[in-house]
């Protein structure tokens, strides 16, 4: 009997640090649903920004990217050659809770994209305690450049690729016979798709750099496996952006910048992981 209590005792002992773990992994993510609420909340009230100024702003012929577009052709002696054509299509609405739905899961994508630097915090928080006291110093700055990069892909993504992409798709078409009529759902999808794909892509040097610390890869397999890279990147910019050269080179080129810039990451921690370990 006093054995068979010293057993449960034993489980007790092994399952409370797990039991507790998961409780903390809860509280992390109920911190972080409610952040994206709020900002949901705040998004979905000021739906005139969201809908007319930021998603349909690509729809606008005065829309930014296409003014730097032209002036860029006039710069390079192009003329209009890559000044983008006016969009006359009026998008469709065919459900009966279409807008409503569509409003509302803007404004959860747009509050996931305001609330990412806290979520992410959130995550850090929880397998912070994991590392070891070298490994949280060198990296107490990874909430801030997780941040910067994710904004920087989402800036790219709704700036570059989403116009170009608005461009091509509405003004495509197989015969004069067939009509473009698309649906206001699809629209979204498309611009708010595009620019958390473009987010998330530009963590790429941020996860060399901790593929690195935890000794997953190293600069030597990263360059070893450059030319597939290159053969991915090409084939993943044909896959998410129009089947036109020119948006395909736009989306390759800066994956492929940040491809070098984390063999350049990743060889830089590899150096300071040596020299600490000559240090010890």
């Amino acid at each position: 009997m006093a054995l068979d209590q010293q057993q449960i005792g034993e489980e007790q002992e092994v399952e409370m640090p797990f039991l507790a773990h998961l409780e903390e992994l809860r509280w992390h993510l109920v911190r972080s649903v409610v952040a994206i609420l709020i900002f949901a909340i705040i998004a979905f009230i000021f739906k005139g920004i969201l809908f007319d100024t930021i998603i349909f702003g690509p729809m606008n012929n005065n829309f930014i990217t296409y003014q730097w577009m032209c002036r860029l052709g006039e710069l390079l002696s192009l003329g209009s050659t890559i000044c983008f054509d006016e969009i006359d299509i009026d998008l469709q609405s065919i459900s009966v809770v279409t807008q409503f739905t569509m409003h509302i899961m803007a404004s959860i994508i747009a509050g996931f994209i305001l609330a990412f630097p806290f979520v992410f915090h959130q995550f850090w928080m929880f397998i912070r305690p994991a590392l070891k006291e070298k490994e949280r110093k060198s990296s107490r700055f990874i909430t801030i450049w997780v941040w910067m990069m994710f904004m920087l892909g989402v800036l790219f993504g709704y700036f570059l690729l989403a116009p170009i992409s608005v461009q091509f798709f509405f003004n495509y078409r197989v015969s004069d016979l067939v009509n473009n009529n698309f649906t206001v759902n699809s629209y979204v999808s498309l611009i708010t798709s595009l620019s958390i794909a473009t987010g998330l892509l530009f963590q790429l040097p941020i996860v060399m750099y901790l593929l690195t610390k935890l000794g997953l890869v190293n600069p030597t397999i990263l360059k070893k496996y450059r030319r597939h890279v290159i053969v991915v990147v090409v084939v993943l910019a044909a896959i998410v952006t129009p089947p036109d050269v020119t948006s395909q080179v736009l989306i390759a080129i800066p994956i492929l910048i940040l491809y070098e810039v984390g063999i350049f990451i990743s060889r830089r921690t590899l150096k300071k992981m040596l020299k600490s370990k000559k240090e010890l």
